[in-house]
């Protein structure tokens, strides 16, 4: 039985200055390489928000989180078309550990507990 491939975390950090067909060309570009050798098992819009200190004097960035499978060439490809977009303000990949529980979707609610 063949192993499950890994899993990762892809935060993009997409500029809301940035035109809109920029930011859907990150997008396109990154669920293009994903879908060649990989599958991306979630996708998620977490909206516009504050960042915690300014990136490239910008207060502000509209965040995308994508969960894939893939192997190390398209983490490779990733990186290199990544570092060089426009309409991207910073991006991240994590690799999972195996068995980590998946995201809760944003129809289900979380609980916080209460101090």
């Amino acid at each position: 039985m063949a192993a499950e491939p890994p899993t990762y975390d892809l935060t993009l950090l997409l500029d809301p200055e940035a035109t809109d067909e920029a930011r859907a060309k990150v997008l396109a570009d990154v669920e293009r390489i994903i879908g060649r050798d990989g599958e991306i098992v979630n996708d998620q819009d977490w909206g516009l928000r504050t960042m915690a200190y300014e990136i490239k004097h910008k207060p502000d960035a509209q965040y995308r989180l994508l969960q894939f499978h893939g192997g190390t060439d398209t983490l490779r490809e990733l990186d290199r078309t990544l570092h060089i977009a426009d309409g991207l303000v910073r991006y991240r990949i994590i690799k999972l550990k195996p068995g980590t529980p998946p995201l809760p979707t944003a129809a289900e609610p979380v609980d916080v507990p209460v101090a």
